[in-house]
This record gives structure tokens, sequence and C-alpha cells, in this order.
């Protein structure tokens, strides 16, 4: 989707890397390893965003570290669009619509770090959750997103590793 939109794959991957968590930060050496691209593609990429307000960066230990700009008025809706383009969207749907008594839908893994991997992983927490049901419906995800997906089930979840918190009822009951 995005992809004929946004022609520049490293400009794809960077809006992936910063927009998916406005917690991820990088430096460009950090950016070219991870990528395995070239330091003048990224740079360049780099500069782009800067320049268009999109990125906000700081020197840190002689290196210039890079974050997203959350002040910047098209924040919320490039969020928005990065997370339809990798299917993060659809996933929370599926899972409310079939499965019900969900309590958090969690992001792990690479994704939760901003790295479009091609497996997404999520944990699904909540009471009486449907393994059978919830098996049948990675496939019918994966269909729907063409990503791998895989469904965690837990009772609860220790907030130790990278994540970002798709859904919450809790946050839901508050509002």
């Amino acid at each position: 989707m995005l992809s004929t939109l946004i022609t520049s794959k490293t400009r794809l991957r960077l809006l992936i890397k910063f927009f998916i968590s406005q917690t991820n930060k990088a430096h460009l050496n950090g950016l070219a390893n991870e990528f395995g691209e070239s330091t003048n593609s990224i740079r360049k990429e780099l500069n782009n965003l800067f320049g268009a307000g999109y990125l906000l960066k700081s020197k840190l230990n002689n290196k210039i570290e890079y974050k997203v700009n959350e002040n910047h008025p098209l924040y919320e809706t490039m969020r928005k669009v990065v997370m339809k383009h990798l299917g993060l969207e659809d996933i929370v749907d599926a899972v409310l619509d079939k499965i019900g008594n969900v309590e958090n839908i969690i992001l792990i893994g690479d994704y939760a770090r901003g790295i479009d991997s091609g497996n997404i992983e999520v944990i699904l927490t909540g009471k009486n959750l449907d393994m059978d049901y919830i098996s049948t419906l990675e496939d019918k995800i994966e269909k729907l997103i063409n990503r791998k997906v895989t469904l965690y089930l837990s009772s609860k979840f220790l907030y130790n590793q990278t994540n970002i918190i798709l859904y919450s009822n809790e946050i839901e009951r508050k509002s």
C-alpha cells in the first residue's frame, strides 16, 4: 500500500521505525547496520525527514540521535497510516470482533522495535480465550494483511520486553 506512494524503500523503513513507537530512537550507523544499507542513503532520508519536521535530532556522545517529532501537526495521521500499512489495525479489529473477552492486545518482537521483518508477534491477554478459534484467526489475519502473524495467549503480561499496547480495555473503561 504505502510502497506505491512512498517509492524510497529507505524512507518507508525509517517512517515505520520512528512512527510505530514514539520511544524509538536511532543514530545513523545503527540504522545503516539494521537496514543493511549505506550510511549515505540513510543520511539523505534522515535529512529529508528532519527538514520536513517529522524527526527531531539531538547530539549524544558525538553521535546524532534521531526520534519522531510527536508535536508535528501530522504525527497522529502518519502514525495511523503506518499502523494501517502494517495491518495492525486489522489485527485489533479482527481479534475484538471475533474473540470477545480480550483485556489487552500487545505488540512485541521486531515490530515493537520498529523493524518491518514480516513476522508480527502479538500477545493477547484475557480470561477464557478460545485457543482453537485463535489459531484459525491467525491464518485469516495473515491472508488479510499479507504478513506472518503469531498470536500468543496469556492471563497476564510482564512488561520486561519492548512492547506497544495496541488495545487495552482498561483504557476503554476510563474513557
